[in-house]
């Protein structure tokens, strides 16, 4: 299995109302150090439906301004129907939906 597949198992497993990081992706991928290889990852999903890349958001909880989807303002639209909170300032409230992996 190559990376960006091992990356793609990952990402099909955050849970509905919950986001990862990339570097949390990169850790459960098998590489602490792919956390730049799992945005490249995501930027060409070949599944859009079935790896819900959108639920994967920076260290500190902001989204992607270039989200290959249609922009930042989709992926927080996305994220906002699957029930995940913001803070006032426009990050994803981590403390409340980061999903641990197990």
């Amino acid at each position: 299995m190559n990376s960006y597949e091992r990356i793609y198992e990952v990402v099909r497993r955050i849970p509905r109302g919950t986001v990862a990081t990339y570097g949390l992706v990169a850790r459960l991928a098998g590489n602490p150090r792919w956390a730049r290889v799992v945005g490249y990852a995501l930027h060409v999903n070949p599944d859009p439906e079935g790896i819900p890349c959108y639920r994967v958001v920076d260290r500190e909880g902001r989204t992607s301004r270039a989200f290959a989807f249609g922009g930042a303002d989709v992926q927080r639209a996305l994220l906002e129907a699957d029930g995940v909170p913001f803070l006032p300032d426009g990050r994803v409230d981590l403390s409340a939906c980061l999903w641990e992996g197990l």
